[in-house]
């Protein structure tokens, strides 16, 4: 069978669109420049079609899209290395990388990954979609090339104007600028956001640099700046949207063989009305929208008069905002996202007691630490995924000292279409293990303004509290509240068969389940939510040793979560009640949605009920007499 011959340039233009023709990089370099901008409106218009059907970061890929093909027309990838910080750069790339066919199914159960996915090409380098970190993972590869003499390959950082606000970026550009020998280059994508505008003296300081942006069709213009004192080259700013003057400056870069900054001006949701016109984040993350308005597509169940349901997010930042207007001394501390973490009404309502200390996890632990020292209360709001940055902030300068800081943790459990960088499943395991530190779950709206107020008047040491991803459904009300602890369900005509101690909004499945263990088992069943976790409260075990099973319900990984608490101090009193733990497996779980996923790890209802049922065959249990279940819960 004779070989198939590869298409000229013209023939390529014939085609039904320039994209369908680029399968790999390879592909993109065979085109001729004259042909570049219409690919690039054909990217923008394939991004805005599927990010608003499936939801997913919109504005940063079409900011970056002149400048990825040229990334990829300059560089040789995957023998050159292109990191992107972070993975939500990454939606041009995977489109120029073979990716094209299987993009509707973006952040979808069993499709791509909403982030760049090392098992999905080779191209992917890195997956973590945690901030300021390629700048490290540059540094590293820069040193394995020249210990392996492969020098010929290139080693490039995409990193954000806003991701350079983290202290990780600068501590690898300290060496990654001594090293000479070593060529990094780090094309600095500088839109002025992140989220948000970007904040500091480094936004400041690009700002200066920048004296508006640069006409189309402008190069490098020699500068002297905070990155060539530290000894880099320098090469910028440059027009991002202008494809000759990025490959220009990249071939400029190649050749300069030292570590280089090539500084990129881009906007974020270029192209798109919606996004451009979104003084908010320009779209940076959007959930289903209509792309011909950029809104969310008309309910059909719901009037135009009916509010959008309301989600933790926004009861916290409700809340927070009423008791800071009572309390002068509360203070709130976020890292780069005053909205995602509901912090923006206190910001515009209270904008000096509110503090965006940028992409800078340790620092914003660390300086509510002294602010706590200075008097005040600090809530530090940050995602749950995020927090584990900090965690020697946490332990050494604020529970070391006995500080009264309150840690809000957003996107706590899991998360859903975000995946494994992203569900908030270890916060309770790594946290659990620093000494006098409080960790509570609220189940529902009402225990969440309960739970903050309570944590917000502890003096002597730390507070923590989680909240999911999600709408803040309907309340769950409490028979009785016992020893600090509230009691959903009890059985009172049965003995006192499970116990099922619930961890914040699994409580609403765990009461399905009690429900179905009554009915078709015969089971006397107890729900009860402690709302506080850690320490576990002197009352659990009391409760725990008048049933004949006990089953711990949290979307916390079992391994070190509440569970096991709880086990190892009924252990620690000698109580010979068994303690069966549920909770999400020692693992990264892949993206899909929220409620699937809990299902799938036996985190629903049906879930749960069976889980009781196997314990209870393995403890060769059968319906017990009647208990005498907790005081005062009937």
């Amino acid at each position: 069978m004779p070989r198939r011959r590869k298409p000229s340039n013209k023939e390529k233009s014939a085609g039904p669109g320039l994209l369908e023709q680029v399968s790999c990089p390879a592909d993109l370099r065979g085109l001729p420049a004259s042909q570049l901008g219409d690919l690039a409106r054909e990217v923008r218009g394939l991004l805005v079609k599927t990010v608003c059907a499936t939801g997913g970061h919109l504005g940063p890929g079409l900011g970056i899209v002149e400048l990825t093909i040229a990334l990829h027309r300059v560089f040789d990838s995957p023998r050159d290395t292109l990191l992107f910080d972070i993975g939500h750069q990454g939606y041009v790339h995977k489109l120029l990388t073979g990716r094209q066919e299987r993009f509707a199914t973006l952040r979808q159960a069993g499709g791509l990954s909403g982030y760049l996915c090392r098992a999905e090409s080779v191209h992917d380098v890195i997956e973590n979609s945690h901030a300021s970190t390629a700048l490290s993972y540059a540094d590293g590869l820069a040193k394995a090339r020249a210990l392996a003499g492969q020098t010929d390959r290139a080693v490039v950082a995409v990193i954000g104007d806003g991701a350079m606000t983290g202290g990780m970026a600068w501590e690898a550009l300290d060496n990654i600028a001594a090293a000479t020998n070593r060529p990094v280059i780090i094309v600095l994508n500088d839109n002025g956001r992140s989220y948000a505008p970007t904040t500091g003296a480094l936004a400041n300081h690009l700002a200066r640099q920048c004296h508006g942006r640069p006409a189309p069709g402008s190069g490098p213009v020699p500068v002297r700046n905070l990155f060539t004192d530290l000894g880099l080259a320098y090469l910028g700013p440059i027009d991002g949207h202008d494809i000759p003057a990025v490959e220009q400056a990249l071939h400029q870069a190649r050749a300069l063989a030292q570590p280089v900054v090539v500084h990129v001006l881009t906007v974020k949701g270029k192209g798109y009305p919606p996004a451009e016109a979104d003084e908010r984040d320009h779209f940076h993350a959007i959930g289903v929208i209509d792309p011909a308005t950029g809104r969310p597509p008309a309910d059909p169940g719901r009037s135009a008069t009916t509010p959008a349901p309301r989600t933790w997010t926004d009861v916290f930042g409700a809340e927070l905002l009423s008791l800071a207007r009572q309390r002068p001394d509360l203070v709130a501390v976020t890292a780069s996202m005053l909205r995602p973490t509901g912090l923006h009404a206190m910001a515009e309502a209270l904008p000096d007691r509110v503090f965006d200390v940028g992409i800078a996890e340790q620092h914003a632990v660390a300086s509510a630490a002294g602010l706590a020292l200075g008097g005040y209360h600090p809530v530090v709001a940050l995602y749950s995924a995020f927090l584990t940055r900090a965690l020697d902030q946490v332990l050494m300068d604020v529970a070391l000292h006995r500080l009264a800081v309150t840690f809000v943790l957003d996107r706590a459990g899991i998360t859903g279409p975000d995946g494994p960088s992203h569900h908030g499943m270890w916060d309770i395991s790594v946290l659990g293990t620093v000494p006098g530190l409080r960790i509570g779950a609220p189940r529902d709206a009402a225990r969440l303004r309960e739970l903050l107020r309570e944590a917000v008047d502890v003096t002597g040491g730390p507070t923590c509290l989680r909240i999911p991803k999600a709408t803040a459904d309907q309340d769950i009300p409490s028979l009785a509240r016992v020893d600090g602890m509230d009691v959903l369900h009890h059985t009172t005509r049965r003995g006192a068969d499970v116990l099922l101690v619930v961890a914040g909004t699994t409580a609403a499945e765990a009461l399905a389940a009690a429900r179905v263990l009554e009915r078709d088992e015969g089971l006397g069943t107890v729900v009860a939510d402690p709302r506080w976790l850690i320490p576990v409260n002197p009352a659990l075990p009391r409760l725990a040793a008048r049933h004949r099973l006990v089953v711990t319900v949290e979307d916390n990984t079992r391994t070190a979560g509440f569970g096991t608490h709880l086990a190892q101090t009924c252990a620690d009193q000698g109580l010979a009640v068994p303690v069966h733990n549920l909770g999400l497996p020692r693992a990264f779980l892949p993206h899909a949605a929220r409620g699937a996923l809990l299902a799938d790890n036996g985190l629903d209802a049906d879930g749960i009920a069976a889980a009781v049922l196997a314990a209870r065959r393995r403890l060769h249990l059968a319906p017990g007499a009647r208990g005498t279940g907790p005081k005062g819960a009937r």
